[in-house]
């Protein structure tokens, strides 16, 4: 690595892949005969952590639980992963962007992989909305504060 591209503020993706997927449609084939009057939940949560200096893995986990009149009728989870070369960012810089950026590379990849095991599971096309994941990011910064205050004052 260049001593040059150490001294200056550097992003860079060097891997982005699928470390676990898993779909579950176990009310199958009973479930197809049903009505179809879906109720989904959705959950999405992220993780990052320095491999090595400039090094940092961020995975982001999303599940997606679909039930009809109260019967489950699928369940997908999706752990999609990057690994980012970033330098030079002071510590607020490098939360956000690990909390912030590197998720938001990394969703359309984590919802491809979900509407394409959704589809081979013979379920109607599952087609998640953007996420803001800049103002999910300041949210939770500001609970954290407001929460920090609340023990300081306590």
């Amino acid at each position: 690595m260049s001593e040059e591209k150490l001294k200056k503020k550097s992003f860079e993706i060097q891997r982005i892949y699928i470390r676990d997927a898993s779909f579950e449609a176990p009310n199958t084939p009973n479930i197809f005969h049903k009505k179809w009057d879906p109720e989904i939940k959705f959950n999405l949560s992220t993780v990052s952590k320095k491999l090595k200096p400039n090094i940092f893995e961020t995975n982001l986990q999303v599940r997606v639980i679909v039930k009809s009149e109260e019967n489950l009728v699928f369940l997908c989870d999706v752990h999609q992963v990057g690994i980012f070369f970033i330098s030079c960012l002071d510590e607020q810089e490098l939360k956000h962007c690990l909390g912030s950026y590197c998720p938001n590379i990394l969703f359309p990849y984590a919802r491809t992989c979900i509407s394409s095991l959704v589809s081979y599971g013979s379920f109607p096309q599952l087609n998640l909305s953007p996420i803001d994941f800049d103002d999910i990011f300041c949210k939770n910064l500001k609970s954290k504060r407001n929460n920090f205050y609340q023990k300081e004052n306590i």
